[in-house]
């Protein structure tokens, strides 16, 4: 029988270190660092306004009231920032999953958290879709971007946890496969599939590989 994780005990400071996000220099400048708050405020702003597919440099230094330039010194390109405000989406689910209540957070049986991931994520993606498409699109990296790198680790700490046994990293990637953007927008619109069919799959999916059907 597997044991509840058991939450591991960490500082404001080591938290925010366990989330390895998207551009992220903990040397940053205290102004440089509110010129970037800034810029991400407004292009989540525009994104909400436009969708993230409208979304330009030019738009985000004229609603900053900023040059050009500094966007794209800031982020380095479109996709780079799309990556940025995505991962200022990431940080709220990140600390929910890594330290927060069960049966997302630890304390809960490991099975029962890959359940609660699946389901969690899923909403989560639902909420942002058209930023993760856009960002899917656009990001070449996405399999080593950090915060699918911190989805998979997660995983693959819980299916070890579950007693699953083989690669694990694989088995991660495979599941994280069954909660992308593009897949997930393809079963709702392509195959008429419902949000709570999806979750009903993830949920199958996680019992059969923890042989639990």
């Amino acid at each position: 029988m597997t044991q509840p994780s058991e939450p591991i005990p960490l500082s404001p400071e080591a938290r925010s270190a366990a989330l390895p996000l998207h551009d992220q220099d903990p040397s940053e400048r205290a102004d440089a660092a509110r010129n970037r708050v800034k810029l991400l405020e407004a292009a989540a702003a525009l994104i909400q306004e436009r969708g993230a597919e409208h979304l330009t440099m030019d738009a985000v230094a004229a609603a900053a009231c900023v040059g050009k330039g500094t966007v794209f010194r800031r982020f380095g390109d479109r996709a780079g920032l799309l990556l940025a405000v995505l991962d200022r989406t990431e940080r709220e689910f990140q600390d929910a999953f890594m330290f927060g209540p069960p049966p997302l957070g630890p304390g809960a049986d490991p099975i029962a958290r890959l359940d609660a991931f699946g389901i969690a994520s899923l909403r989560h993606l639902l909420d942002n879709m058209n930023l993760y498409l856009e960002s899917d699109r656009q990001a070449a990296s996405r399999y080593a971007a950090p915060p699918r790198n911190v989805r998979a680790r997660h995983l693959s700490l819980l299916l070890g946890q579950a007693g699953v046994d083989g690669d694990l990293e694989l088995l991660a990637q495979t599941l994280l496969g069954t909660l992308d953007a593009t897949f997930v927008h393809h079963m709702l619109t392509g195959r008429g599939s419902t949000a709570q069919q999806l979750e009903a799959g993830w949920s199958d999916v996680v019992a059969r590989i923890t042989h639990r059907c």
